[in-house]
């Protein structure tokens, strides 16, 4: 079940945390897995080296997903490549926590850059080669902070919140073409973007989940993994919180 057998798949923000377990969860599903990173390269090699050496394949592309000339001339080239783009998760992003009066401009515009312009730029990208297959799956990485909000991150919520809009928007686009696009909604996860919640403030986070745990990346890429399959075919437009209970 979920097999990914033949599939080429791209992950933004693949080298570390949810992008990382996304990409092996992909990989040993079948896919053709391309982790494309900002900055972690050998973080990437070294993913890519263990998939290898699994038996999996992968392939490792550097990637800023602000640079729109660099996202059409990588996403190009992977088409170019392989033939084809089945699976585009649109993974990267960024966090600058502050409260609204003191969260400087440049700060929000590369939070927007980064987690809104540069989803959708992969997205637009990614759908050119999926419309011509008339087949396609995305999947955009929001947060159940976009959907309940959060002091000291409106500006981060703002740009998760957008996602949503786009993931519905989209999918109204190019449902016509066969192609899904739906959002993924992590909870509070164990990576390295929450690591710093430490002692009495993570013990607090954790008393707001029904669960009682802090999410892995693990449970992250099973859902995504479900949204990118051919079961899950029928599904699109829908955010899926993995949150255990949070929201």
């Amino acid at each position: 079940m979920f097999g990914l057998d033949g599939k080429v798949a791209l992950v933004t923000g693949g080298s570390r945390g949810i992008g990382r377990a996304t990409a092996k969860v992909l990989a040993a599903q079948g896919a053709k897995v391309v982790v494309a990173y900002a900055s972690q390269q050998a973080a990437a090699d070294e993913l890519v080296a263990s998939l290898l050496s699994a038996g999996r394949q992968a392939e490792a592309v550097q990637l800023d997903v602000a640079d729109t000339a660099r996202v059409d001339a990588v996403i190009g080239e992977v088409v170019k490549r392989h033939g084809k783009l089945d699976v585009l998760v649109a993974n990267a992003g960024v966090s600058v926590d502050a409260l609204l009066l003191r969260l400087k401009d440049e700060d929000f515009d590369r939070m927007m850059a980064v987690n809104v312009r540069g989803a959708m730029v992969c997205a637009r990208a990614a759908i050119k080669s999926m419309m011509r297959a008339r087949t396609g799956r995305i999947v955009f990485l929001t947060s159940v902070v976009g959907e309940m909000g959060n002091a000291g991150q409106a500006g981060y919520a703002a740009t998760k919140a957008a996602l949503i809009g786009v993931t519905r928007s989209l999918a109204r686009e190019v449902g016509s073409r066969g192609i899904t696009v739906n959002a993924v909604a992590p909870g509070f996860i164990d990576t390295d973007m929450t690591a710093a919640i430490q002692g009495d403030l993570r013990a607090a986070v954790e008393k707001q989940v029904p669960l009682g745990r802090v999410g892995t990346p693990g449970d992250v890429a099973s859902a995504v993994a479900f949204l990118c399959s051919d079961e899950a075919g029928y599904v699109t437009g829908h955010v899926l919180r993995v949150n255990g209970g949070m929201y």
